[in-house]
C-alpha cells in the first residue's frame, strides 16, 4: 500500500531571497517528443540522468539541482565525472497552486487531493517516459547509459519505470512520496533512497536526512540556513557518486 508523505501534501515551497532567486541557469529548455525539458550538462558526456521533479514543477531549487547534477558544483570535490541532465516539464501550467499551501480550508485540501488523483497521479505520467526517453536517445546517441532520479511524488515513478526491461541501470528517490514495500520487491537496479525526517524509515532506508524536511533538494530547499544549503548539497552529491558507480 501506499505511504503518501503528509508534509508532501501540507508543506509550502521555499521562496529564496538574497540574491539565490536570481540564479543563473546552465542550461536550456528544449522540446523532446513535444515536451518541454530543461536540458543541462556537457555535450560530450556519454551518460545520461532523467530528472523526475516534484509537484511544485520547474522551480529553481530544482533547476539549480539538476545543474549541480551535470556539472557538480564549485565548491564540491568531483569524483563522478561529468553528466547530461534532462528534466521534463510534465506539469506545464499545472503544477501544485502555491495558493493551497499550507492548506486550511476544505477546499485547499480537496485541491492538493485532486492535483494528485489528476494530474499528479503516477501511473498517468509513466507512460510518457518512454517515448521521452527514446526522443532524446535519438537526438544523443552519445548517451551510452542512463539513470533515472524522482523527487516526491516523480520518486514513484522512479521506482515504477525501474522494473524488468526497464533502460535505466540505476536510480534514486529524493524524499520520496506514496512508497511502497511491493515496489521495492520489483525495482530491477541498483537505487539510492534519501529519505527526509518526513518519511518513514523502516520502509525504506539509505541516507537518513534526520534534520531536513520533505523537499530538501528541490522546491523546498532553504539556502538562505547554511546548513540546510550544506545538506541540500550533499544529497546531490551522494546522488551523483551513486550514479557514477553503475553507469
Amino acid at each position: 500500500m501506499d505511504i503518501q508523505s503528509k508534509a508532501c501534501c501540507t508543506r509550502p515551497p521555499v521562496t529564496l531571497t538574497g540574491g539565490y532567486d536570481s540564479y543563473e541557469l546552465k542550461g536550456r529548455y528544449t522540446e523532446y517528443n513535444g515536451l518541454k525539458t530543461y536540458e543541462t550538462g556537457d555535450s560530450g558526456a556519454k551518460r545520461g540522468i532523467f530528472v523526475i521533479y516534484d509537484v511544485f514543477g520547474l522551480y529553481i531549487q530544482s533547476l539549480k539541482g539538476a545543474d549541480i547534477l551535470a556539472h557538480n558544483y564549485d565548491e564540491l570535490p568531483d569524483s563522478a565525472g561529468k553528466f547530461q541532465v534532462f528534466m521534463p516539464d510534465f506539469f506545464g501550467s499545472h503544477p501544485q497552486d502555491l495558493q493551497n499551501f499550507p492548506p486550511k480550508t476544505p477546499k485547499q485540501f480537496k485541491a492538493i487531493s485532486d492535483f494528485m488523483n489528476g494530474y499528479g497521479y503516477p501511473p498517468k505520467t509513466v507512460p510518457l517516459i518512454a517515448p521521452i526517453l527514446a526522443d532524446i536517445q535519438a537526438k544523443h546517441p552519445e548517451i551510452k547509459s542512463w539513470a533515472i532520479v524522482g523527487f516526491c511524488w516523480g520518486g514513484k515513478i522512479a521506482s515504477l519505470v525501474c522494473q524488468k526491461g526497464t533502460a535505466f541501470k540505476a536510480a534514486a528517490q529524493c524524499h520520496p512520496s506514496l512508497l511502497d514495500t511491493e515496489d521495492a520487491k520489483k525495482v530491477a537496479v541498483p537505487m539510492c533512497v534519501l529519505p527526509s525526517q518526513d518519511e518513514v524509515p523502516k520502509v525504506t532506508y539509505l541516507e537518513y536526512f534526520t534534520d531536513q524536511v520533505h523537499g530538501w533538494m528541490t522546491s523546498r530547499a532553504d539556502f538562505n540556513n547554511v546548513h540546510n544549503y550544506e545538506e541540500y548539497l550533499r544529497g546531490y552529491r551522494i546522488v551523483r557518486t551513486f550514479f557514477a558507480q553503475y553507469l
